[in-house]
């Protein structure tokens, strides 16, 4: 630096090209830029550093003694500028590939989508498969490569995981639902409120047996095939009904009827194999939801 001017790493590249080909020409069409802007960065570039680069001569540019004498440094600039191309590459190369992503339609269509946007941003070299049949997939089969799944048992040999939080249920209604009809806030106001009823065959399973253990199951005005389909028929104001809490309270549209009941410890888990825990594009998408998905419980305080 001299008399404050700053040097731009980028002029050592025309330092080097004028080098290499004796002239501003010369260096012009191996960079493809017009010999008026390779001159006027070497000019640049020896007002950075306060003494002359190269003399002009009739037959092109020369080195000056001063020029000799960087040129080795600039070189050297050149080379850790490719080593740390071909570093970002080899890391990049290392990170892409597909990972296969199995959970409900709940929070395919309700968390996934603005959370995968952001990661493709991040990581436009991983491509995300998601399947969300709702299906226990077996990862140690390689069926998928990470769950997010809610369980009260023990892990499988050889899946890992991180508990998110507590997979806690309760009734929601929508606002429009509320203002017509008002919003039970236990289990005996729920009599005579219409009742949003399936979620799919294992969630309904346990939902149809709570309705009849309350006495309402006679009330179910529909029956939605999924989980997603359960969100919706709720949100339109159809009825009342059953989602987790970590889906339900971040719904702006949606009203939590009452406290979850604390009967059975289920929790949240993200889960992936040691078959391809270190792969580094499943650590980063786990790492990715980890976050997010914990931070989302930890906003509505279910961790």
């Amino acid at each position: 630096m001299h008399d404050g001017h700053v040097i731009d790493w980028n002029d050592l590249k025309y330092l080097l090209a004028v080098a290499d080909g004796g002239s501003t020409l010369a260096a012009g069409r191996t960079l493809r830029v017009s010999q008026t802007t390779v001159a006027r960065r070497i000019a640049a570039l020896e007002r950075a550093v306060g003494y002359p680069l190269f003399e002009k001569r009739q037959a092109g540019y020369a080195l000056t003694a001063s020029g000799e004498a960087l040129l080795p440094q600039a070189e050297s600039v050149r080379s850790a500028a490719v080593a740390f191309e071909e570093a970002a590459s080899a890391i990049r190369r290392g990170t892409a590939g597909t990972v296969r992503l199995t959970t409900s339609d709940l929070f395919a269509h309700i968390l996934l989508p603005k959370w995968l946007v952001k990661l493709h941003d991040l990581h436009p070299d991983i491509r995300i498969e998601v399947d969300e049949s709702g299906l226990i997939r077996d990862l140690g089969a390689g069926d998928a490569d990470i769950a997010i799944r809610s369980t009260a048992s023990d892990a499988p040999a050889g899946v890992v995981g991180r508990r998110i939080c507590r997979d806690e249920w309760t009734f929601y209604c929508s606002r429009g639902y509320a203002e017509k009809h008002g919003v039970p806030r236990n289990r005996e106001q729920l009599h005579g409120h219409a009742i949003v009823g399936g979620g799919g065959t294992m969630t309904w399973q346990i939902y149809e047996a709570t309705l009849r253990e309350i006495g309402i199951a006679e009330q179910v005005v529909i029956q939605q095939t999924t989980m997603g389909g359960l969100w919706s028929g709720i949100r339109s104001g159809l009825g009342i009904g059953v989602l987790p809490c970590l889906i339900g309270d971040g719904e702006d549209e949606l009203v939590r009827c009452m406290p979850p009941r604390r009967q059975e410890k289920r929790w949240i888990w993200l889960l992936t194999h040691e078959r391809v825990r270190h792969s580094p594009a499943v650590r980063i998408v786990v790492d990715f939801l980890y976050e997010r998905l914990a931070a989302r419980a930890r906003e509505f305080g279910l961790d």
